[in-house]
């Protein structure tokens, strides 16, 4: 964020996001660079900019935005959310052994899975709402632990403080994936986090209309190390996509009050109906993670899931959806509804899911902004009419 008033509120500066930093011509949006190179002025010299893989205007403008919101030290604008993830990974070596949350992404999982663990990467996926589980999974050679809370996409919470003093002691790093919650409702660098992940896809983005992916490091040795690995490897947004992502920043705080206010009255709604077996969200008082989510986060966000009688229900409420869309992703204005089971977490093994409890009658919902009484009459006709 470019207003450099630090007594305004963090509602402010998202909104003033960019203003200011176009001094040429004063515009209020700032440009959109798409040069791919960039000229020299002599040699050994540089404006700065050289190759836009390693730096471009309009990127670093979002990288500062980012960091600032964060309140890190540096901040790095990734093509994807697992972009960002394959830029962080890299950074650990043949033998090293990381503890994940086990309550995660199944993107995380599959790359994990499936490709570092061929270049020697451990992982341990641990229940990280229960810290002393976490503390008992640390080996010599942890070198990390990667936390997602509230977990995707049974919502469960982690203790953010317990686990940034256990990284601590223990020196490992802390890496929190903060996508469903962003700077705005949950601060992990003020529990001890080195670094937050994002789909920036998500919140972030908000309109599903384009991909992206954010690190954002606690210190400057970390950012330049991250750094390193984003332009050796290349996976960087484009500056088409950064200004979309700067825009959006600009009405983030705006839009999570709606998602959060909608997402607490469907999930009380939701918490009433008779086909309705469970329903995961962290503000619902009777939620374990409830009076945790109060201490450690502004809001409980916009994301729910919730369990059905039986696979057939869950088959039948997505069929019969008319404004909730049946899709994929999550963040966006718009109410979106997944199986989890065969769509998000399906690379994650069977006996995995079941144990977990992502069985095929658990639906997600990623509360949008439209009028929570005509979501809340959507699922109503879904779920009476099965």
């Amino acid at each position: 964020m470019t207003c450099r008033n630090e007594n305004l509120t963090l509602e402010s500066r998202l909104v003033q996001t960019g203003v200011g930093r176009d001094e040429r011509t004063g515009g209020i949006s700032f440009p959109i660079y798409p040069s791919a190179t960039y000229r020299h002025p002599g040699v050994g010299e540089s404006t700065g900019y050289d190759y836009t893989r390693s730096g471009n205007p309009t990127r670093q403008l979002l990288e500062e935005s980012l960091a600032r919101l964060e309140g890190g030290a540096r901040g790095l604008a990734f093509a994807s959310g697992m972009a960002a993830l394959t830029t962080l990974f890299l950074h650990f070596s043949s033998g090293d052994h990381v503890v994940v949350s086990q309550d995660l992404y199944g993107g995380t999982y599959r790359i994990l899975d499936q490709v570092f663990a061929k270049f020697g990467l451990r992982v341990s996926y641990v229940d990280t709402s229960d810290t002393t589980a976490v503390a008992a999974a640390i080996r010599p050679e942890s070198k990390a632990l990667l936390v997602e809370t509230p977990g995707n996409p049974l919502l469960g919470v982690a203790d953010l403080a317990a686990l940034g003093a256990l990284c601590r002691e223990r020196g490992l790093l802390f890496v929190v994936d903060n996508t469903f919650l962003t700077p705005v409702l949950q601060r992990p660098f003020e529990f001890g986090a080195d670094i937050t992940v994002y789909s920036a896809t998500k919140y972030f983005g908000g309109h599903n209309d384009l991909c992206a992916g954010a690190l954002v490091a606690r210190t400057p040795e970390l950012g330049d190390r991250l750094y390193f690995l984003q332009n050796s490897t290349g996976g960087i947004l484009p500056p088409q996509d950064c200004w979309l992502l700067l825009r959006s920043l600009k009405t983030l705080a705006l839009r999570l009050e709606r998602h959060c206010a909608n997402a607490l009255a469907v999930a009380r709604w939701l918490e009433q109906q008779p086909k309705v077996t469970a329903v995961y969200y962290p503000g619902l008082e009777r939620h374990p993670g409830h009076a945790l989510s109060k201490r450690q986060s502004a809001g409980f966000g916009g994301m729910l899931s919730f369990r059905v009688d039986t696979p057939a229900t869950a088959r039948q409420v997505l069929k019969r959806l008319q404004l909730i869309s049946f899709a994929e992703s999550l963040g966006g204005v718009e109410s979106l509804m997944t199986l989890p089971a065969v769509q998000t977490h399906a690379d994650v093994p069977e006996a995995e899911r079941r144990r977990l409890g992502i069985c095929e009658s658990l639906l997600r919902l990623s509360v949008g902004i439209e009028s929570a009484c005509d979501i809340i009459a959507d699922l109503d006709q879904a779920l009476n009419q099965c």
